[in-house]
Parts: structure tokens; sequence; C-alpha cells
């Protein structure tokens, strides 16, 4: 169901009596006593959400004395704000001015010290901001969000008998500005993503926790009504919020579920259909959670942890596999399955297992991204790019976004987007589609007349051919092709990650092409790695990082290097981080890539070829050899002595050559000689179109 936006306030003369914004009882009582009300039992149920970042005692502090630090900027505005121009060169700086987390941050100093200095300053910056500021300034969105700061910010300082000191005139004035602001959303939501979720839960939460306002009730019964058609417009069939962002998408299922428990709590009916849709979301975000705890930033947003949205949707829906998660193995039943599809979204996720405390977080995980750009402008240039963690910590990572701003001598945001700048392969320095600047036509965000990079088209056409899972083995083979009128090159990219025995994993990549070209693959470490990472150059190239062990199967023309990079966990934060890039130079080229994660300094492993593209794996200290083939012709081959018909093979043997195990899809054709060995079939999931 979907109800038409909420009407705009009739305009009245300028000489005529302004109508009182709330219900007649409210409406008759004086400045004092409608503060006095408010400090009463009122039946009203709703929590604060804190913003732990942006309330930091240091923070808050400086603010009082007038210098504001966000994304890493400090500006001293002084005690006048000048609300209407920004001092920073990035506008998301200007945003969070205006959004007012800190509006919480003093009210929370003040019930912990008792200063009234905290609310003098909460209640100047409030003031001063309404005499200047005109409805709707800079977005809709940073308007929901400042709703929501200034009412949290009002539970701590009048709401539920808190006796600030809290004038009561400024109170009405703060009232009847939030009247307006929620009635500027109504006429003005954002018409769909992460934007219209964060408005209309600011709508929700003023009709719940003012009910004495004419216009409550239908501010609730509009934006429930309209949280739900966001939320079937928004989530893709596989339950992945349509942005294709890991922290958008968990931003967007925290805004939802709280609409949905504001409504629970204070006696709403919460539509089944949203229930069922939020637990489809959920499911993404229980598997997209590194074992570290951390949700990666894939595509734009934070590299941070959700642990507790996924601990509340445990108590809503009583699911036990969310509160497993959410408490690191130590309550709650492991999730079903350690490998995840998410088909439409194109994210697929894998790991070792879901042990208990304390060995949770040692578990190995992978996400690889084998689909399309996302909607919103947030999509990165990284087809079938991939993040790995082990062992309690990631070893290679999304870069992140660390600004939207292309200000400056470095474009950074067209830096931490491009394909370069993720674990997937480049050509001739090229992005993944066309990426240009273009000038801004209509005020928004960003000046017009100013200029950003927008993507000029589609982007690759991503397919998961084949997926495979197993105790021995686990698969996943992607292909990206550019597409016109986009086409920024004719390269066709195809990626298979193996994990192998839940021990290592194997990186092939495979580009072919019409013409020359310059392919360079990236493996970006993190920030822990800065200065710890070395580079090997002998026989099999690779690096040795903490807890991981990297190495190519040699070739001819294989140039590596270690070079200087960049990586991203919060906006405005840029960390050096070390990234290794592999080059050739050719029209069908192949990468063989083996990467041995470690608890401790990780054994050295080695990779070399053998007859056509079979590796050969060893690993320190280990017996034996592992041999892998991957992507032959049709035909049969003879591998280690084995004749072989198929698409992929994993062979183990002894150290004296004796085969001891083998691994296959289900239909491989091997000869009598393994008759006397295990041999393992797996079956595969093939993608649209694929054999």
């Amino acid at each position: 169901m979907t109800l038409s936006p909420c009407a705009a306030p009739t305009p009245v003369e300028a000489s005529a009596p302004q109508p009182s914004i709330f219900q007649p009882f409210w409406a008759a009582m004086n400045d004092r006593q409608l503060l006095e009300h408010y400090r009463g039992v009122r039946g009203v149920h709703f929590d604060a959400v804190v913003d732990a970042e942006e309330t930091r005692r240091e923070r808050i502090d400086g603010i009082v004395d007038g210098d504001f630090q966000f994304n890493g900027e400090t500006h001293c505005l002084g005690g006048q704000v000048d609300w209407l121009n920004n001092p920073s060169r990035d506008v998301e700086w200007h945003i969070l001015l205006h959004k007012f987390y800190y509006a919480v941050g003093l009210a929370q100093q003040w019930q912990r010290s008792g200063d009234a200095r905290y609310v003098q300053r909460w209640a100047e910056l409030i003031d001063s901001w309404i005499s200047v500021t005109p409805p709707g300034f800079i977005a809709a969105d940073v308007t929901g969000r400042r709703v929501q700061n200034w009412i949290y910010s009002l539970q701590g300082l009048v709401l539920q008998r808190a006796g600030a000191p809290v004038e009561a005139g400024f109170f009405r004035r703060l009232l009847t500005s939030l009247h307006g602001q929620v009635e500027f959303l109504c006429a003005n939501l954002t018409p769909k993503r992460n934007h219209r979720t964060l408005e209309l839960l600011a709508i929700f939460l003023a009709g719940v926790v003012f009910p004495e306002m004419q216009r409550a009730a239908h501010w609730r019964r509009f934006a429930l009504a309209e949280t739900l058609a966001n939320v079937q417009a928004d989530l893709l069939t596989d339950g992945v919020h349509c942005e294709l962002s890991s922290d958008y998408h968990c931003l967007a299922l925290r805004n939802w579920l709280q609409v949905r428990q504001l409504a629970a709590r204070n006696g709403m009916t919460v539509p089944a259909e949203m229930d069922a849709a939020l637990q489809r979301a959920f499911d993404f975000a229980l598997h997209v959670h590194r074992p570290d705890g951390v949700a990666p930033s894939l595509s734009d947003g934070d590299a941070r942890s959700y642990l507790p949205l996924l601990a509340l949707g445990a108590e809503v829906y009583g699911r036990e596999d969310l509160r497993f998660v959410a408490t690191a193995g130590r309550e709650g039943q492991a999730p079903a399955h350690r490998v995840a599809h998410f088909l439409q979204s194109g994210y697929h996720v894998l790991r070792s297992g879901w042990e208990r405390a304390p060995h949770f977080a040692d578990a190995q995980w992978v996400v690889f991204d084998c689909g399309p750009l996302g909607e919103g402008n947030h999509g990165h240039l990284d087809a079938l790019s991939f993040e790995l963690a082990a062992f309690g910590r990631p070893l290679l990572v999304d870069p992140g976004r660390y600004t939207y701003s292309e200000a400056g001598d470095v474009n950074w945001r067209v830096h931490f987007r491009g394909t370069a700048a993720h674990n997937t392969v480049g050509v001739d320095g090229l992005q993944q589609t066309r990426y240009a600047p273009k000038p801004i036509k209509e005020p928004s965000r960003h000046a017009q007349g100013s200029v950003r990079h927008k993507i000029g088209g589609p982007g690759p056409e991503t397919t998961l051919i084949e997926s495979a899972s197993s105790p021995h083995l686990d698969l996943l083979h992607g292909r990206a092709v550019c597409r016109r009128p986009a086409q920024e090159y004719d390269a066709v990219h195809e990626r298979c990650i193996v994990f192998v025995d839940q021990s290592y994993w194997i990186v092939s990549d495979r580009l072919r092409s019409s013409e020359d070209h310059r392919y360079a693959l990236h493996f970006q470490l993190t920030a822990a790695a800065q200065g710890r990472t070395s580079l090997r150059l002998d026989a099999a190239p690779g690096l040795d990082s903490p807890g991981l062990s990297l190495a190519l199967a040699p070739c001819a023309g294989l140039q590596v290097e270690l070079a200087d990079s960049w990586v991203s966990t919060l906006y405005g934060q840029k960390d050096p981080a070390p990234q290794l890039r592999c080059t050739l130079q050719g029209r069908h080229v192949g990468f063989d890539t083996v990467l041995l994660p470690s608890r401790g300094a990780a054994p050295r492993v080695n990779v070399e070829r053998t007859s056509g593209t079979a590796l050969r794996i060893t690993v320190e200290g280990r017996p034996g050899h592992d041999t892998w083939l991957h992507g032959h012709d049709p035909e049969a081959v003879s591998i280690e002595g084995i004749d072989f018909r198929g698409r992929w093979l994993l062979l183990r043997h002894a150290p004296d050559g004796t085969l001891l195990h083998a691994t296959t899809h289900a239909g491989a054709v091997l000869d009598q000689r393994c008759t006397a060995v295990p041999v393992t079939h797996v079956a595969a999931r093939f993608g649209a179109g694929e054999r």
C-alpha cells in the first residue's frame, strides 16, 4: 500500500494568526506548561540512537569551545556558527555540521557531568540554526538525520523527567522547527534508496514521539506505509540493498528495523511483508561480516561492525543464527551454510566454517564480487574483485571510499573508486567502464557548474559461470565483459577462485582479446601490512606479509612490484598500505596466484607450471604436493600420468609421487589408474547459458 505524499501546510496570510501545531488540549498550554508536560510520563517508547564516533568526549568538548571536527578536519567556527557557508572543500563536512550528531553528544555529556555548559551550547546551536537556515538546506536526507538527532537529544535533556536547565520558550521554538522540518520531509522525500529510508524513519519517529501534534497520526500512517514500499523497492530478490554497498545495506536495514520496532513498541501493527523482507536482508548482513566481526566496505561505505544490529535481529525474529554471529559463536546456533550465493547482486561469500568461541574469528573467508555496479552512483569499478580474511584479520581488502569530494590536486574520489585500487585485473590503465567528468547542471549537494565524474553507461556484464562446494574443495568461477556503449576495451576477464582443503586459495585469471594489451593484476593489502611486507623475486615471485604467503606461477614477461597505495576504513581517513602489482603484455594472458593464510608467520608457498596450464603447488613444511588443472581444452589431457577429460581437477600426491586423492566435478572422466585411490566428484552449479 502506498499513500500520497503528505500535503504541505496551507499557506496563510502573513498577518493572520498561525494555527497551532498541537491538538487543542496541548495548544492551550503556555510555554512552561508545555515543557513540564513533556517532562512527565507520556506513554511514548523509543530509544536514542547514538553515533559513538561523532559523540566522543573530546569532540563534544571541542564543540563547546567552537571547534568542530568531522571527517578528519577541524574548523574553528567560534560561538556564532555561519551555518550557510562551508569552511571545508568537502561538502560532506558541511553535511555533518547540519546533521547535528553532536546534539546527542552534548546531551550525553550533560547527563554524565551535570555541567550546564553542555545544555547551553546545545540550545545556542539549535536556536541559531533555526534563525538562519532555510527548509531543506543542502538535501532532504540531511534534514532527516537532523530531525532524528534533535529528538534523540531531547530524550536526554527534556523527556523522561530529565531535569536539564532548558528555557521554555526555546523548547517551543525547537518543537515548532521540528514540525516544519517533518512537514518539509513529507513533501520532499528522496525518490528511493537509503536517503528515503532515513527520511521516512525521521517522519515516523516524530509521529511516535510527538502524538500531541495534529499531524502526528498522519505522519505515522504515512511513514509506515511508505517504509514498506521503500523496503520492497530497494531490496533485490536475494535480499541485498539495490546500491550493492555492504555498509549502506546495513544502514538501510538498521533504519527499517527502527521503524519496525517503533511501530511494534507503540501499538501499531507491523506488516508481515516487512518482516519477511527484513529477514532476507539479515541473511546478507550475517554472511557479509568477516570472521573478525567487521563488514567490509564493498562499494561506497566504511568498514565497520554491525554486530549489535544482528543481535537486535536475533531478538526481534528469534533467529539463533544471527545470535551466533552477533556473539562470535558464544551463543545461538551456527548458520546452516558456510557458502552463500546472492545471485542478483552478484555477491558470493565462502568461509571455512562456523566455529564456536573462542575460535570463531579463526575462519577463512572470502567475498567475491561478480555482480553489477548497483544503483545510486555508489558502485565501484571492481568487477571480479574479492576480499580475503583469515585467523582474525583481513588480508586482502577493498580499498574503501575515503571521500566523495573531487577537490584538490589528486582526485581521491576517482582513485578509490577506480579499477586499479581493487583486487582485480585492469587493462591498459583504463576503468572497467567509461568514467568521465561531467558538469553539475542543477544545484544539489554540489555547487552548480562544478565538475564531478560520472559513470557513462552500463558496467561490465558479469556472470557466475560455475560454483562448487565440498569438504575438499570450493570453487567460484566468474566472467566480466565490458559492454557498449561504455566499453573501454574488448578484453574478456575470467577469474576462478578455489579453496583447497580449507587451507589455501588459488586465484586464476584468464584474459582474452583480439588486440595486445597491458594487463595489471592488483592485490591490495591492509594498513597493518605497511612496512611489514617483503617482495620475492625468485623462480616463483610473490610476497610475505603478516599472516599471508603469496606466490605467482612464473611465466614469460611477468613483472612484479610492491607499490605504494592506500586504504580507507572510515570516511576522511586514508592510510598507506602496500599493493602487489603484476603485469603482462599480450592478447591472451593468464595469472595464477596461490595465497596461503596462517595464524602467525605464514610458511612459504610455492607454485610452478607443469604441462599446459597445470599448477604444481607445495607448502613449506608439508609433505607432498598438489596439482591443479582448470580451463583446458575439452580434449583429453595427460597430467601426472593420468588421462583426464573435464573442466577442472585437483590431485594430491605423497612425497614419493604416489597419488593419494583426486577431486573433480561430476561428469569428469579419469582413467582406470585412479580406481585404486579415492576420487571425489563434486556437483556444480552453473550460471545462465553455461555448461
